[in-house]
C-alpha cells in the first residue's frame, strides 16, 4: 500500500501541512514494515514512532486553534482522541498476535489511513480556513 501526501490534502496552513507530509511518510514506512514482514518487534518500534509524531502533530494542531480562539476545538480535539484510540488498537492488535498480518495492515488502512485522510480533507481544511480569515481580518 502506498500512502503519499498530494495537492488533495493541502489545507493551505504552512504549518499543518508541514507535518500532515511528515505524519503520512512515518504512516507509509509504518505500513512498509509490516507488509515486509520485519515482525513483531519491528512493528511496535514503527508504531511507537508514528503515536510519538501523531501526540505531537496534534498539540501543535489545537495549539493553533487556542490561539485563534477556534469555535470547534472541542470537537476537533475529540476526533483526536478517536484517532489515539485507534493507535492504541493497533498496539492491543500486536501484542495479541504474533505480528503485523493482512488483518492488520487492513485495520491500519481503514483506521488510520482513510481515517486521517478523510480528517484532514474536512476538519483540518476547516482550520486552516479559519486561521486564514483570522489573520486576515482586516481584508473583509
Amino acid at each position: 500500500m502506498t500512502i503519499t501526501f498530494d495537492n488533495n490534502l493541502i489545507t493551505g496552513n504552512e504549518t499543518i501541512d508541514t507535518q500532515h507530509k511528515e505524519l503520512i511518510d512515518r504512516i507509509q514506512q509504518f505500513v512498509t514494515a509490516c507488509e515486509s514482514g520485519d515482525g513483531k518487534i519491528k512493528a511496535i518500534k514503527m508504531l511507537d514512532y508514528l503515536d510519538a509524531y501523531t501526540d505531537f502533530h496534534f498539540k501543535e494542531e489545537e495549539t493553533l486553534q487556542e490561539k485563534v480562539a477556534y469555535p470547534e476545538l472541542v470537537n476537533h480535539h475529540a476526533k483526536h482522541e478517536e484517532f489515539k484510540k485507534s493507535i492504541q488498537e493497533l498496539y492491543d492488535f500486536l501484542n495479541e498476535n504474533e505480528g503485523p498480518n493482512e488483518q492488520f495492515i487492513e485495520q491500519v488502512k481503514r483506521n488510520v489511513v482513510d481515517w486521517l485522510f478523510h480528517h484532514i480533507k474536512t476538519f483540518d481544511r476547516s482550520v486552516a480556513e479559519y486561521i486564514h480569515l483570522h489573520d486576515n481580518s482586516e481584508r473583509l
